[in-house]
């Protein structure tokens, strides 16, 4: 398909980069890797404790400023600890050689997000994180920041995952309105201004909690361990009085949203994670959305959006129902091949109510659908 159609790249065109080596690695791509509307990044061979988060900024390569910056070399081959509240930054084994008019957004993957790992893109001659600008030719790298838990990570670990686009992809609210009517993106009445507007449920049903907070002091995970530990070793579960949860500074909440959403087969989106307008914390650190997330058509019935929360700087009130963030639409270039939640994937979180990472034990605390 001509790149001159403006769209989020399918897992198709994603494979046909691949061959034609506008992404490369060493060892190669494995399918999996491939999702419907992006790709899967693994750690390299080295992580290097860094002193200091950075950008490498124009004119200059990353390499440049860990001559610079770094404080040790940790070897990943055979797993490392990465310690808490520490800085690494990591090759990654992918490389880019993209086309001109190609671009890239990065962010992490969803059980990165729900570890409270900070995980962030960045390449030579960056001036943002997770931005990659057509024409790049070069390596990439993953910064790594454990904000709650000290990780175990190794070699070929997928921590972060990129998307690829052409043209203009944003959906405008006009027509955001419009799909909505012909193919629900939300299971009740949408709030569509700048995208679709989400809120936080703080409304306990049965002996669940409505959410979790991370402890300080717990042990570590290792990031290949998968159905493996005990929340209450990591999370304290959360109860909201009167429906009203009070954000602790510096503390890591898992909540959920009261929405239900769906994203169809031609749509992508994406989670914005900040808005200063609704308080002073940040709602996601993992804020894609693949085609077929909730969609009935690939095993959906909607789906919850799990919220990463961290509150700045002074306590915060939320309430039930309170609207704590948006989801940007983006169109895709062509339906992909396989949908999120199809048999043929690994969809770890399709149909989610209010789950933690992965790497914790089933069965997870399950909250009844909204009336």
């Amino acid at each position: 398909m001509s790149r001159s159609r403006g769209g989020v790249f399918p897992d198709r065109i994603i494979r046909n980069m691949i061959e034609r080596e506008e992404i490369r690695a060493d060892p190669p791509i494995a399918a999996e890797q491939i999702q419907p509307a992006s790709l899967d990044l693994r750690l390299g061979e080295k992580a290097y404790r860094v002193r200091t988060s950075f950008l490498a900024g124009r004119g200059n390569t990353v390499r440049e400023r860990l001559n610079r910056f770094c404080m040790h070399t940790v070897d990943l081959e055979h797993g490392a600890v990465l310690e808490k509240g520490c800085v690494y930054l990591v090759p990654l084994l992918e490389r880019l050689n993209l086309p001109e008019g190609v671009n890239c957004v990065a962010n992490a993957k969803s059980s990165s997000g729900r570890l409270d790992l900070l995980v962030r893109l960045v390449t030579d001659d960056s001036v943002e994180f997770d931005r990659i600008v057509g024409g790049y030719d070069g390596p990439i790298y993953a910064e790594i920041c454990p904000k709650s838990f000290s990780v175990l990570a190794r070699t070929g670990v997928s921590l972060n995952q990129i998307r690829f686009r052409s043209g203009e992809t944003l959906v405008a609210d006009s027509e955001l309105k419009e799909l909505h009517s012909t193919s629900p993106i939300v299971n009740s009445e949408p709030d569509i201004s700048d995208g679709l507007g989400f809120s936080v449920d703080l409304f306990r049903r049965g002996d669940g909690p409505v959410g979790y907070c991370a402890k300080r002091h717990a042990g570590v995970i290792d990031l290949a361990r998968k159905d493996h530990y005990q929340s209450l070793e990591f999370f304290t579960p959360v109860d909201a009085p009167d429906n009203k949860l009070i954000l602790d500074p510096g503390s890591f909440y898992i909540l959920i949203s009261h929405e239900e959403v769906a994203i169809p087969p031609c749509f992508a989106a994406e989670m914005v994670p900040y808005l200063a307008m609704a308080g002073e914390f940040r709602v996601h650190y993992a804020g894609f959305f693949d085609p077929g997330f909730g969609y009935t058509g690939s095993g959906g019935q909607g789906s919850r959006s799990v919220l990463e929360v961290r509150c700045h700087e002074v306590p915060f009130l939320l309430e039930h129902r309170q609207t704590v963030g948006r989801l940007k639409f983006e169109r895709m270039l062509a339906r992909p091949e396989f949908l999120y939640g199809s048999n043929e994937l690994k969809s770890n979180y399709q149909g989610q109510k209010l789950e933690l990472s992965k790497h914790f034990r089933k069965p997870r605390i399950s909250r009844s659908q909204s009336t």
